[in-house]
């Protein structure tokens, strides 16, 4: 154990930097550093949390990717159909990030009851259908089910149940326009199931029937579906595997991502990364500044310490060393409580959804909260080395000190 290290675990244990002038000082640099940390944790969280909420209730209605027809990319109805007879359905093989592939059909309609009307679009979903993030959403009944032989079981959102009165068990007449749009088809269907996905732009529209009453409908054969929703493994990717996806399909087919489809949200839910980074910048910052003022009264208070060390022969380095150490420590234990005190408010958040957001804003009806190992080593680490080697600076100030002028130092 060298000299300056030995002197610096001697001043920790006997907390010969918390005391007199000290003391105040070093507690406002532990709470600033702290109050820093929780900041930053809840900018990291709130921020990827909602772009993750927001990115998961587009893809639960269109895919990451969705591949059309080259005319029938401007409407969501769909229009000229897609045989399944397809070399890259149902296993995406070409494309190794692609995890899922689903044929999927839309038609527009309106709902009638006997006292009101809404428009609507039916989406018609078969046995491939990826359920595992609709269930999550789903306040009441059960999914429905399309393996089987043909059924009038549908899914319908909360807005439409309120707005129509709807529960489940009730008849939903729908009417469509033939080809001709003279005339209408009527459907008749049960609600088995009333989901909340919180995100009322599909909410409003979108209800959930078996893609075989959309085929007959259109008079489609049984192999032909409106499009193709594709699901990737990597969303931060999905512009460069939608190229991939472009490449591996026939040239008569379109593919765009839901990064491309819905442009303005994403440009949106980008500006979050922007306002992390300035959190950030701003939280290291104030941590540095106050760890700079510190240090500054920290090495003022002890110049008479530094003077007999100085005189007992210790270098200037050494003499820095132990007050970077102590320096060190501090940041640690702001660290620490600022961790504690960030991951536990992430938390109740979490698993209590205390804070409540606008849903016509924000797309979300509260604050969602994501955050992993990585990013919480990241930051610490990151808030650790830039305080440190800021601390750096303002102790060449020891290096000035000359030992009788700082020994006789009152």
């Amino acid at each position: 154990m060298n000299f300056e290290y030995f002197i610096a675990q001697r001043l920790i244990k006997e907390k010969a930097f918390a005391k007199n002038i000290s003391s105040p000082i070093v507690k406002i640099a532990i709470i600033a550093i702290a109050l820093g940390v929780v900041m930053m944790l809840i900018a990291i969280a709130t921020g990827v949390g909602l772009q993750c909420k927001i990115r998961e209730k587009i893809a639960l209605f269109n895919g990451h990717i969705e591949i059309s027809n080259f005319d029938n990319n401007s409407s969501q109805v769909s229009v000229r159909p897609i045989p399944t007879k397809q070399t890259f359905y149902p296993n995406f093989t070409e494309v190794p990030e692609v995890t899922h592939i689903q044929g999927v059909a839309t038609k527009a309609g309106i709902v009638r009851t006997s006292t009101d009307f809404e428009g609507i679009l039916v989406k018609g979903v078969g046995a491939d259908y990826k359920w595992d993030v609709f269930e999550t959403y789903l306040e009441q009944g059960r999914l429905p089910d399309y393996k089987n032989k043909l059924n009038e079981e549908i899914l319908i959102s909360s807005y439409l149940a309120k707005r129509l009165g709807y529960k489940l068990g009730d008849k939903v007449v729908t009417y469509f326009l033939k080809n001709d749009k003279a005339r209408t088809n009527l459907r008749s269907f049960t609600v088995v199931g009333i989901y909340n996905s919180g995100y009322e732009d599909f909410d409003k529209t979108f209800l959930i029937a078996d893609i075989r009453h959309i085929q007959r409908l259109n008079k489609w054969k049984k192999d032909q579906v409106g499009s193709f929703e594709v699901f990737v493994s990597d969303f931060d990717a999905v512009n460069r595997i939608n190229a991939s996806v472009y490449k591996s399909i026939p040239s008569n087919l379109d593919s765009a991502s839901i990064a491309q489809k819905y442009g303005n949200i994403f440009q949106w839910l980008d500006m979050f990364d922007f306002n992390i980074a300035g959190i950030i910048g701003i939280m290291i910052l104030v941590a540095a500044i106050n760890m700079i003022t510190a240090i500054l009264v920290l090495i003022l208070e002890r110049t008479q310490l530094i003077g007999m060390l100085k005189a007992m022969g210790s270098s200037n380095v050494s003499i820095r060393k132990i007050f970077m150490y102590n320096a060190t420590y501090i940041i640690l234990k702001g660290l620490f409580w600022g961790n504690t005190i960030g991951l536990a408010l992430i938390a109740i958040q979490h698993y209590f959804k205390v804070i409540t957001l606008n849903p016509s804003d924000y797309y979300v009806k509260y604050a969602p909260v994501h955050i992993n190992v990585q990013q919480i080593l990241a930051l610490n680490m990151g808030t650790l080395v830039l305080c440190v080697l800021v601390l750096w600076i303002p102790s060449y100030v020891i290096t000035k000190i000359a030992p009788i002028k700082a020994i006789k130092f009152q």
